[in-house]
């Protein structure tokens, strides 16, 4: 009997331990789909800034016209600055850089950004340049 409890703790520690990893590794992921945002907003190139949104919030941009055209006429940061925090909240993620926040959720094909340009209120939703429905 007591070989079968102490077999059961330890497969216990070994799924916890498990699902810690899963969740820096995801937290690690959704950091760098954020830095990778504000790169290539940072360096102007809209095409690959578009290729890190959401499909929900790449349309609702589309919605007044080509993605590339609208997101560089908005007011984005130009420089975010670094990351200070990752969170992951299930399939949504949170990063928030010196000047920025950034919201994404996790697609089959990754972090995709939902939401940036976004400035965080209290009591209330954060206000985005960028967010999608």
């Amino acid at each position: 009997m007591r070989a079968i409890t102490t077999g059961l703790l330890l497969g216990a520690l070994c799924l916890g331990l498990t699902g810690c990893a899963g969740v820096g590794e995801r937290t690690g992921a959704a950091r760098r789909a954020a830095v990778a945002f504000e790169q290539a907003v940072s360096a102007s190139d809209a095409r690959r800034a578009c290729a890190a949104l959401a499909p929900g919030t790449r349309e609702e941009l589309e919605g007044d016209g080509p993605c590339p055209v609208v997101l560089a006429g908005l007011d984005l940061p130009a420089d975010a600055g670094a990351p200070l925090r990752a969170e992951v909240f299930g399939d949504q993620a949170r990063v928030e850089f010196e000047d920025d926040l950034v919201f994404l959720a996790s697609f089959p094909d990754g972090w995709k950004v939902t939401a940036a340009g976004c400035t965080p209120r209290p009591e209330r939703p954060a206000d985005c340049e960028v967010e999608g429905s």
